[in-house]
């Protein structure tokens, strides 16, 4: 099982930008799906997450300017990030809680991360 994460990127204040975190392999299921994130020196931390029904909680910092979503067909889950600030700079992780044949209770995979740089 892999999760790959894509559109990171380096944009201005105020601007937008959509990161997107593919799952592949064989499992059965895939559980709540999220996006963290980890500014250098800090530790990393929650932005948002969705579980399988839609259900979406989101850090007080992006409450109002990030969408996260899922496409449950695609195993695929977005965040929006519109309206952009420096303070948003960070390496971006999506994450999965995944079930698989062999493990029924489910596992916690990370994507490789992508770089979101903000200026000022």
């Amino acid at each position: 099982v892999q999760l790959q994460a894509s559109g990171g990127g380096l944009v201005q204040a105020g601007e937008s930008l959509t990161l997107s975190c593919a799952a592949s392999g064989s499992f059965t299921n895939i559980n709540d799906m999220g996006w963290y994130q980890q500014a250098p020196g800090k530790q990393r931390e929650l932005v948002a997450s969705v579980t399988s029904g839609g259900d979406t909680n989101y850090a007080d910092s992006v409450k109002g300017r990030f969408t996260v979503s899922r496409n449950n067909a695609e195993n695929t889950v977005y965040l929006q990030m519109n309206s952009l600030k420096p303070e948003d700079t960070a390496v971006y992780y999506c994450n999965a809680n995944i079930q698989g044949r062999w493990w029924p209770t489910g596992r916690l995979y990370w994507g490789q991360g992508t770089q979101v740089t903000v200026s000022s």
